[in-house]
């Protein structure tokens, strides 16, 4: 069972429609979290039948966010996700494109967090098969 349902995604995230890039949170631990996104021919990231790199990396940066937002409702009970940016992306491979109708799991670990930068590594597979991976420095605003 899912800790955030697909129905209660957007109080832990900062996006909006048409830009959520996940489902559901699976999982979350202090240096691990899990999503899950079902991925539809309507999703702006797809296109020619699969999703495409933009969407894969947004998908890895949105279980950041997620995290982040499900971190705070747990330590204060706020309902207003904190915002990050990407401050950089680096060892970005793209091993394939995901179907438009698979579901993507993707894991974020995270490295290293100082001083509201927060450094992770971003998995995200299809049926155990990795699509894309890399790594992020995200900045929370404020």
């Amino acid at each position: 069972m899912a800790l955030v349902s697909q129905e209660n995604i957007l109080d832990y995230i900062p996006q909006k429609p048409p830009i959520v890039m996940v489902s559901e949170l699976l999982s979350n631990s202090e240096t691990q979290t899990v999503s899950q996104l079902y991925l539809t021919a309507d999703n702006m990231f797809c296109a020619n039948g699969v999703f495409t790199e933009p969407g894969l990396i947004e998908n890895i940066a949105q279980t950041a966010a997620l995290r982040m937002g499900f971190a705070a409702s747990q330590l204060s009970g706020d309902a207003n996700p904190p915002v990050g940016f990407i401050g950089a992306v680096s060892k970005l491979k793209i091993h394939s494109l995901p179907a438009d109708n698979a579901t993507l799991q993707t894991t974020v670990d995270v490295l290293n967090d100082i001083f509201g930068i927060t450094l992770i590594k971003g998995t995200s597979r299809v049926n155990e098969e990795l699509m894309a991976e890399c790594e992020m420095k995200i900045v929370i605003q404020g």
